[in-house]
């Protein structure tokens, strides 16, 4: 093979074969959003023909922002390269004189993207603007569905991971939801060939998942999974869907076979891209998925294989943004119970990069030592915590959350656990409870910040108590039996909190749900590796 398999899209832009060629390559590459690649396609394609105006438009494209990297994650030293290759390419492409009407519309829109002052704080009015000027190009070209990827994702890009209010379950109206949800259905309702386009597919996803129907695109992420055999992001895209709806094992199946492909993506063009966050993203939603599951030896296992993705030379590409993969196992290692397993994990020698990864460690200790009856140590290891966390800055990230937001459900998760298995109930549930408060305020992303949901533990000691009552009202919320609860927060048809449930309706006599929730959870049993004896291994009779 001299290339990867990108599918069969085609758009003309050239009469030069090679540049035709390099110029549909290019245009995969920036539906998958892998732009850096999408760039050297674009740049071959012009040097086939220097006058190939698609190539230009989208190299000054794929310089910008998309839905995964706004302005905002675009570093000081990242925005006057990109605004001034932008702005050459825009020029080169408006002063050719073959360009199409298409081709003309698409290079004057774009220029309202692109300030002049790298250094501008507000990049908004550019976001804003842009949307706008592609709204006329799509009025005029109403059937071209590549106009209608770039108008849809011009109006997602205003408010990226806002298109929703989760809370009350309706589009944000400060969003264009609405309209770009009218644009990309029209496609597929009209034209069949919009199912083979992997930019709408994805965008739709992007759109619907944080929706109150993510089913709606269930489709789409089936369709898109083999649509573009060697483009990983768009292999795993449709797992964004099937999470929400309780498929873990595609969630677990779809991600191991993208990080395949991205191996070989890494083979060709190195490791230490931005294209390493989508790797990583891809193990990072494989861990998830095995995690829900109850597959202890594949989330061992992509956790060891998510560290290994990123090295020191490829978290200090970006240390806001890779730093907080690397502590995957601390996370395994609690939902797996394995609390000896957590006490051997190494501290770093360097605090300052492997910011988060030295408090998540800190925590799992705390945790590990509360559940083994070494209380005093828990303690001792609850303060060296709570140190640790005081020294994350503001600016690590894990996607769309803060690490301080995250290890905020951390600290209360570990102080009630540690009052909890002190003696003292009543404090470490209420800690619990404030843990489940936090998770649920989360920005929302998938999979989830927390991987482990704070429900789960408070469900088990709740059930510990004898709480039984309360107890299943919170494996309810967390299985979405509870419609007051977003739909983001609600886990469906998860293993370990249906056993919480079904005991629960077997403690107070209730059958015919009962019988309901058995079938579900025998089905989900049969593909944990592990015995589910509670929704939180943290529970005494469970350990």
């Amino acid at each position: 093979m001299d290339y990867f398999d990108l599918g069969t899209f085609h758009r003309e832009a050239s009469d030069d074969p090679t540049a035709q060629l390099w110029a549909d390559r290019g245009m995969v590459w920036l539906f998958a959003y892998n732009h850096e690649e999408a760039i050297v396609c674009f740049d071959k394609a012009l040097a086939a023909d220097p006058g190939c105006a698609l190539a230009h438009w989208a190299i000054a494209y794929a310089m910008g922002p998309n839905y995964n990297k706004p302005w905002e994650v675009f570093s000081p030293e990242e925005k006057a390269p990109a605004l001034a290759r932008a702005h050459a390419a825009l020029t080169a492409g408006l002063a050719l004189e073959g360009a199409s009407p298409i081709e003309k519309a698409l290079l004057e829109a774009l220029a309202s993207r692109y300030p002049e002052d790298p250094g501008i704080e507000d990049y908004q009015p550019f976001n804003d603007g842009f949307a706008a000027a592609m709204r006329p190009v799509y009025t005029t070209f109403p059937e071209d569905l590549d106009v209608a990827f770039v108008y849809a994702e011009a109006m997602m890009n205003r408010t990226p991971w806002q298109l929703w209010d989760l809370t009350a379950g309706t589009p944000n109206p400060e969003a264009s939801t609405t309209e770009a949800m009218a644009v990309l259905e029209r496609c597929f309702e009209t034209d069949p060939a919009a199912w083979d386009h992997p930019g709408l597919l994805h965008m739709y996803i992007h759109l619907m998942e944080m929706s109150p129907f993510p089913e709606r695109a269930l489709r789409h992420g089936d369709r898109l999974t083999g649509l573009v055999p060697d483009a990983g992001h768009l292999v795993h895209m449709g797992t964004h869907i099937d999470v929400l709806c309780g498929d873990y094992h595609n969630v677990l199946a779809r991600n191991l076979a993208a990080s395949e492909v991205d191996d070989r993506f890494k083979a060709h063009a190195g490791a230490a891209n931005f294209y390493a966050l989508y790797r990583i993203h891809n193990l990072h939603f494989a861990l998830y998925g095995a995690m829900f599951l109850g597959r202890r030896a594949d989330a061992l296992s992509t956790a060891i294989r998510l560290r290994g993705e990123v090295p020191d030379d490829v978290v200090r590409v970006y240390p806001d943004l890779f730093e907080t993969f690397v502590a995957a196992l601390p996370h395994v290692y609690i939902r797996f119970g394995m609390w000896s397993e957590a006490l051997e994990l190494e501290l770093p020698e360097d605090t300052e990069l492997y910011t988060t990864t030295n408090a998540l460690i800190l925590y799992a200790r705390a945790v590990s030592l509360a559940n083994l009856g070494r209380h005093d140590e828990a303690e001792i290891a609850g303060m060296a915590f709570d140190a640790a966390y005081a020294e994350v800055p503001e600016e690590r990230m894990l996607f769309n959350n803060t690490a301080r937001d995250v290890l905020a459900v951390a600290e209360r998760m570990m102080r009630g656990e540690i009052a909890f298995k002190a003696g003292r109930h009543e404090e470490g549930l209420a800690c619990l409870r404030q843990a489940v408060t936090l998770d649920d305020g989360l920005m929302y992303e998938e999979p989830w910040s927390w991987p482990q949901p704070t429900r789960h533990a408070l469900g088990a000691l709740l059930m510990e108590a004898g709480e039984h009552g309360e107890a299943e009202a919170v494996y309810r919320a967390d299985l979405g039996l509870d419609e007051a609860l977003p739909r983001p927060s609600r886990h469906p048809r998860n293993v370990w909190a249906l056993h919480g449930l079904h005991e629960c309706l077997q403690r107070r006599g209730e059958t015919v749900e009962r019988r309901h929730i058995r079938m579900l959870l025998d089905q989900a049993v049969a593909r944990a590796d592990i015995p589910i004896s509670a929704s939180c291994l943290c529970r005494s009779r469970a350990a």
